[in-house]
């Protein structure tokens, strides 16, 4: 699993996610060395007053990706909890797809620090938001 195809990340995501992250149709776009490009598909369904995608979709996406970024980090599925989201939100995102880009930017023995930058489909120069986030490794449950 060290090398997760696009294919098997969204096996993963599908077998392995509460139903309303999948119901999100997020969709992996690249994922290799502690970085995930996820796509979150236009839907009026997550979206507010306006055609405005809100901010919980976005965070939740942050979220579900920082993931996957941590498990191309640690080579593998560790199971691991949410220790803290900082979401700044800069404009608006309406009207088409938004790309959630995770980075792992330092990885400790038991915590693991991201950063995701989300902006619409090819305006990558024009951020919506940021979001920084903490990841803790945990022991598996019995």
């Amino acid at each position: 699993m060290a090398d997760m195809t696009l294919s098997e990340a969204q096996d993963f995501l599908a077998a392995n996610f509460a139903p309303w992250i999948n119901e999100m149709d997020l969709r992996f776009e690249e994922i290799a060395d502690g970085r995930v490009l996820m796509r979150i598909p236009f839907s009026p369904r997550l979206n507010r007053l306006g055609d405005i995608m809100c901010g919980q979709a976005m965070m939740a996406a942050a979220d579900t990706a920082m993931v996957f970024a941590a498990i191309s980090a640690i080579g593998g599925f560790s199971d691991m909890a949410t220790v803290s989201q900082n979401t700044s939100f800069f404009r608006a995102a309406g009207g088409g797809d938004v790309m959630c880009d995770v980075r792992v930017v330092k990885k400790g023995r038991s915590l693991l620090f991201g950063d995701a930058v989300l902006y619409e489909d090819g305006k990558p120069d024009k951020p919506i938001a940021q979001a920084t986030m903490t990841n803790a490794l945990t022991a598996p449950r019995t």
